[in-house]
């Protein structure tokens, strides 16, 4: 048998290379015009979005006045519109901080389809931290101290971080919402996801009628540090009996969530669908943001009722609960966390059934 020369191996391999090649790049484009469909489509809202986005006057056009800016200063203050397609931008960001997981989508795949590939933590929406939609405000229409409301946000867009000591765009301080609060994966940074919340707070500010630059006592959370306590000092068992008291009935009794009909109705703040370590939600001798930010929002509907120090000592305890590592602290570590979530959970049923018998013992979900 006649023997092929080298030369025509190396063109056949070529050839291989070249329509793999080929392959991809006719399905990155395929994936981008399926992407750019979708974009044209309407969108279908969330009530929460519809409500509020109707109530703020969103709608195609020239020009812009805020019904909500009018009614309390009774000017009106006209800004340039927006399009069409800005309106979707906006309606879509609305969704993701309503509904991060696409469970109230009619169809998640269509109005979701690049949410929820970023996110391991099936207990978490942006709004649970971000409440009200990323506009909390009191019974009177007034935003709420402390909320971490997106547009006071957005008009600070590049903000000084303590922690890390740079400074963060807007867009980068999202990722890492996607990383530690959702224990996921970092979207990139021209992505849809992070362009339409983007103009979602954008839209939320001129709503609002907030001025760039300046910062608003709604913009972030007013932490809670040890020396604003009587005690100056941190107790796990008390924290762990005002949790079963206050925080129990809608986080579960392990902190794991509930769950009604496959539709997360309270975030998890420990276990696998939790935020995990590395979050500034995790209280810590440098974060203490969680006090703060129950102080200011729990219980739901009972705000401002817990003093500094219960406050302090519920975050102790909540933080001390089994939950998932951050990528920067090692195998050890997340090996040693993911043995504690399957471990801690059905060995403390075991324990409260046997203290309580004939007593239903919920599992948080």
């Amino acid at each position: 048998m006649k023997r092929r020369a080298p030369g025509w191996r190396k063109a056949t391999r070529l050839g291989l290379l070249v329509g793999v090649l080929l392959a991809l790049y006719a399905l990155a484009v395929a994936k981008h015009d399926e992407r750019a469909r979708i974009r044209e489509q309407p969108v279908a809202l969330t009530p929460g979005c519809a409500d509020k986005l109707t109530r703020y006057g969103l709608a195609a056009g020239a020009t812009y006045v805020s019904p909500y800016a009018l009614a309390r200063t009774g000017r009106a203050n006209v800004r340039r519109g927006y399009s069409e397609e800005d309106v979707r931008a906006i309606q879509r960001g609305c969704n993701i901080i309503d509904d991060l997981q696409g469970q109230l989508a009619a169809d998640p795949a269509r109005e979701r389809w690049n949410a929820t590939r970023f996110v391991r933590g099936t207990h978490t929406s942006c709004d649970h931290c971000h409440q009200g939609i990323g506009d909390k405000q009191t019974a009177d229409g007034v935003p709420q101290t402390g909320s971490l409301s997106l547009a006071a946000s957005w008009v600070m867009a590049d903000m000084y971080d303590q922690f890390t000591g740079i400074l963060l765009p807007y867009e980068l301080r999202q990722m890492q919402c996607y990383i530690n609060s959702s224990n996921g994966f970092k979207p990139n940074i021209a992505d849809d996801l992070i362009r339409d919340v983007t103009a979602y707070s954008r839209f939320l500010a001129a709503a609002l009628d907030l001025r760039f630059g300046v910062r608003y006592p709604e913009q972030g959370i007013d932490e809670v540090t040890a020396s604003s306590t009587l005690k100056r000092g941190d107790d796990y068992v008390r924290g762990g009996a005002l949790f079963r008291e206050k925080c129990a009935r809608c986080h579960g009794p392990q902190g794991l969530g509930t769950v009604v009909d496959g539709k997360v109705r309270f975030p998890a703040v420990a276990g696998p669908n939790a935020f995990n370590l590395q979050s500034r939600n995790n209280f810590s001798f440098v974060s203490t943001i969680l006090p703060g930010f129950i102080c200011r929002n729990m219980p739901l509907g009972e705000e401002g009722s817990l003093s500094n120090q219960d406050c302090r000592d519920v975050a102790f305890y909540v933080s001390n609960l089994p939950r998932p590592a951050g990528d920067k602290q090692g195998p050890l570590a997340a090996l040693w966390q993911q043995l504690m979530m399957r471990v801690m959970p059905p060995l403390i049923r075991s324990i409260e059934s046997w203290q309580r018998p004939g007593e239903t013992v919920g599992n948080g979900t």
